[in-house]
This record gives C-alpha cells, structure tokens and sequence, in this order.
C-alpha cells in the first residue's frame, strides 16, 4: 500500500504543512498540489465543496505526492466511509465532544477487528494499492477537531480513545465556545490557554496536535510550540490575496500625464 507520508514526517519528529481547497475544482486542486505542500484539505464543512466535487480534486492530489486529506461535513457514518472508499489518506472531523464521539470515529474509519468501517474503498484501491485493506488500518490518519467548551471538559478521556491518531484544533470555534472573538492567530488569553492545554495533554497521550493558521508566521510558532500538522491559509484565500495585491500596485500608478518631478 501506498505509505501515508503524514506518518513518516511525524514519525521522524516532523511538522506537516497542509493547506486547504475551499474551491470546488480539480484544476484548482491541482495547482495547489503542485506546490509543495505536504498534504492538502478539501473542506467539506464549510462553503461550496460537495461529495462530486471532491473525488475530481482527490484525482487531481493524485498527480503529486501530496497527502489527500478531507474535513468531512459532521461525525456520521456514512460520509466518513465514502470520503475513505475515494481515496482520502486522512479525515478530520469536526465537533467531537466526549469519549463515546471518538469511539464512534475511530470505529468508523477502521475495518474489523478493530473497528465496523464497511468493506468497499472503491477508488482507494486504485489510490492505495492492490493490499489496500491488509493496511489501512494502520496507514490511515484519524482527526478529531476540539473546538468546543464540552471538547475541553472530555479532553483527556477523548485523548486516551485508542485508534486515536491526532487531534485538530479549531481556533475561531474555540473561541467562540469560550466567549472570545473568534479568530485564527491573535487569540484572547482564555483561547490561547485552552491551546496550551490542549497540546500538553496531547503530547501527554502521544497524539499529535494539529491546528489551523492564518499565517505562515503564526504556523511557525505554534511548530516551534510542539504542533505537527499546521494549516496555513486556504486557495480562495491565497487567491484573492494575490488578486488584491495585483490591483493595488495598479491603483497606486500615476496618472497618466502627471508630474513626475519637479
């Protein structure tokens, strides 16, 4: 089976640099791909993103190295297994609050014995390889999102779910769920707190910590902090950064026929 690099960088004590496709497009998709990125998101959550759209941009990560990640919409069953059956090397799902949420993740993203991940990985067979299911249970990478107040009250019982193999914080939820203006970066103290918390109790259950970034300089602390897997910016963002940059050098020119000294 095809390895799954996420395990291989943060095997070696490594940080994963992922961005994320809000654009429901597989050119798009592959552009982004072809940059470097150690793995990419394709956001089902939030925005435009559908399951028809996705498997074309899971094609298009095919053409790079680059780890083909998907935030599923909500913890259910079915869009979890289909999001793994197309090929996804890694599922982030959102709004996992107690134990019994994570049991229900682990469980449903492994094949028996160890979990009740229904057998047909359609596409991943052909992403994967020929012995597919002989490793996915063990190639795989599993995401629960702690973003949430309950999150942080189960923190150490959702932590010690075995099977677990990473946790992905949300800062504006977080914040929102504490009472905070809800941003990426420059988060209140009670926020940057409950951060801290969270990847210490993390490193304490060996899971990895994840978390998403508005910058590249933020993402950089929070590596140098410990975190593994940094999300930095997103295509529709990148794209209108450099579309704004674009225009205004433009609108800032001369006119024409202006002074141009003394």
């Amino acid at each position: 089976m095809r390895p799954n690099r996420l395990r291989e960088i943060w095997k070696s004590g490594g940080a994963a640099l992922n961005g994320w496709l809000a654009i429901p497009n597989s050119f798009s998709a592959e552009t982004m791909a072809h940059q470097g990125w150690d793995a990419l998101t394709i956001d089902l959550q939030h925005g435009v993103v559908d399951y028809q759209a996705m498997v074309p941009m899971l094609q298009a990560l095919s053409t790079t190295a680059t780890v083909p990640v998907v935030r599923v919409p909500w913890l259910e069953p079915g869009v979890l297994m289909k999001t793994l059956d197309a090929g996804a090397y890694g599922v982030i799902c959102p709004m996992v609050n107690t134990r019994e949420d994570a049991q229900k993740l682990v469980a449903w993203t492994h094949y028996a014995p160890r979990g009740t991940r229904s057998f047909g990985p359609v596409r991943a067979l052909l992403y994967g390889g020929a012995d597919y299911a002989q490793h996915a249970n063990d190639t795989i990478v599993t995401f629960a999102m702690i973003e949430t107040a309950q999150a942080l009250d189960n923190l150490d019982a959702i932590l010690s779910v075995e099977g677990l193999d990473a946790i992905y914080i949300g800062p504006s939820d977080l914040s929102l769920a504490l009472g905070c203006t809800p941003t990426f970066d420059d988060v209140d103290p009670p926020v940057a707190q409950a951060i801290d918390h969270i990847l210490a109790r993390a490193k304490a259950h060996g899971v990895v910590a994840a978390i998403h970034n508005g910058s590249p300089e933020a993402a950089l602390a929070r590596i140098a902090k410990g975190f593994q897997f940094v999300t930095v910016s997103s295509d529709a963002r990148l794209m209108a950064a450099g579309a704004q940059q674009v225009v205004a050098k433009m609108r800032a020119r001369p006119a024409p026929g202006s002074a141009q000294g003394y």
